[in-house]
């Protein structure tokens, strides 16, 4: 294996995989404030990797896509949520969904502090860790834009959902078992980065605001 692969999936491996993790603990730490506890009683209540890995979409395909110079995508085991445990299932359902993404946000936020608070010179050590700064930042924006996109069943799917009318929501719902096939014809036709090119650009450009480093 090539040393610039190795480096890269080294700088890579730490960002991505709490990246994921995070993101679908969030579901379940909002699950619970909301009356669901299926995730605590599962043990997938925790901020502890292993709980959340998925060997192909976490390990695998993050590695695959950065070793082939595209953008990040990956995915964890998803969180199992018993939506007739909350008390307002569409609102709380929402809110649960959301709370990935935000979760994205905030590590993005940690990251780009990070940056901030690094000196300006430094050996090989500095350079790793501002490296792999820098793509946390990068892996949790296309994370939390990605899965607002409104495409079943990303987390934008789940929101959208909750403020549809009923019968329309149904309708939509039913679209989730083709979901994956639309996601990878809009990544393998190009179509899905110029949809969340502009997108994330724009959240970059808002963290760098808020933390000082643009």
């Amino acid at each position: 294996m090539p040393a610039d692969l190795i480096q890269k999936i080294a700088i890579a491996l730490i960002p991505a995989v709490f990246a994921i993790t995070v993101h679908e603990a969030a579901h379940g730490y909002v699950a619970r404030q909301l009356g669901d506890r299926t995730a605590e009683m599962l043990g997938r209540l925790t901020l502890n990797p292993i709980k959340h890995i998925d060997p192909v979409g976490t390990i695998l395909v993050p590695m695959l896509t950065v070793a082939m110079g595209g953008f990040f995508f990956g995915w964890a085991k998803p969180v199992p949520i018993g939506i007739r445990n909350f008390r307002q299932p569409r609102r709380d359902m929402a809110l649960v969904a959301a709370a990935g993404p935000i979760a994205n946000i905030l590590m993005a936020i940690g990251w780009a502090l990070i940056i901030k608070m690094m000196p300006t010179e430094g050996g090989a050590g500095l350079y790793f860790l501002s490296q792999m700064a820098l793509t946390g930042l990068f892996f949790n924006a296309v994370l939390a834009v990605l899965n607002m996109l409104p495409i079943p069943p990303l987390d934008g799917s789940r929101v959208l959902s909750s403020f549809l009318p009923p019968r329309a929501a149904t309708q939509f719902d039913r679209i989730e078992p083709y979901g994956l096939f639309i996601i990878l014809g809009l990544i393998m036709t190009g179509i899905l980065w110029r949809i969340m090119f502009p997108l994330m650009n724009m959240l970059i450009l808002f963290i760098s605001k808020i933390t000082g480093i643009g």
